[in-house]
């Protein structure tokens, strides 16, 4: 369970990112995030596992205060939340293996990370995440050889040999052509099916985010305008969560 309560991000600037944000989300939920670039969709997402920090409130995972833990405890918060990015931040010049075992750092001592001392059973748990994602023959082959879909899975793969229990995905599409979003995108629900992993990914397609979440959330202007299943997601809600007009009593956000 994640709990964000009454949480606010103010820049540095003046401008604020979140305006009083309350949202639980659940075990096994498929959500999307949706709404114009400079909605606040990232900062929302990356206040999670405390990327950006926030201004004020409290975001409770899984019965722990990520906004106020503080050293091994952040730590272990932090192991349970996998990071999907646009780029896939992946360490180019590396195995795909190598990439995905990198997911492991967090239960090792820095020494042993350094001598790329992984012992086997986490060999195996990222040959097996490879597997999950089709892509397993790959794992010898330098990351920087693979297409931006196969990347993306390595991606997806690392998140899984972390052992994340929510994984965060930030337009996690929006750098591949149609059939290869549609493969990453059925990676990620089939993900959340079999394994009852939490997902929670920005979006800015209206057809994939009503395709596969089971609960969208629409931000405008660092606020939450919807929140609702994809059914209720109509075109009028869309309209709503997309219109570009400024109200006067809607604060500005300073991007993402």
């Amino acid at each position: 369970m994640i709990e964000m309560k009454r949480v606010s991000k103010v820049y540095s600037n003046g401008t604020r990112g979140l305006n009083n944000i309350n949202l639980r989300i659940e075990q096994g939920e498929f959500v999307v995030i949706v709404g114009l670039s400079g909605a606040g969709k990232s900062t929302l997402l990356r206040s999670i596992n405390r990327l950006i920090e926030i201004s004020e409130g409290d975001i409770v995972i899984n019965n722990q205060s990520i906004t106020k833990a503080k050293g091994n405890e952040l730590y272990r918060i932090r192991r349970d939340i996998g990071m999907i990015f646009q780029n896939f931040n992946l360490v180019k010049r590396s195995t795909v293996l190598r990439n995905v075992l990198s997911g492991r750092v967090g239960y090792h001592s820095t020494f042993r990370m350094i001598l790329g001392l992984f012992p086997k059973e986490d060999k195996k748990r990222a040959i097996d995440a490879l597997h999950r994602v089709n892509i397993a023959e790959k794992a010898y082959i330098r990351a920087d050889q693979l297409s931006g879909g196969q990347q993306q899975r390595v991606s997806i793969a690392r998140a899984l040999a972390q052992g994340s229990r929510f994984i965060l995905a930030d337009e996690p599409v929006a750098s591949l052509d149609p059939l290869t979003t549609n493969r990453v995108m059925n990676d990620l629900r089939r993900i959340n099916q079999e394994l009852d992993i939490t997902m929670i990914v920005n979006l800015h397609s209206i057809e994939l985010a009503r395709k596969y979440a089971t609960r969208i959330i629409g931000m405008k202007q660092g606020e939450v305008v919807f929140d609702g299943t994809a059914e209720e997601a109509t075109d009028d809600v869309f309209d709503i969560i997309y219109a570009r007009s400024l109200d006067v009593d809607m604060p500005r956000s300073a991007g993402e």
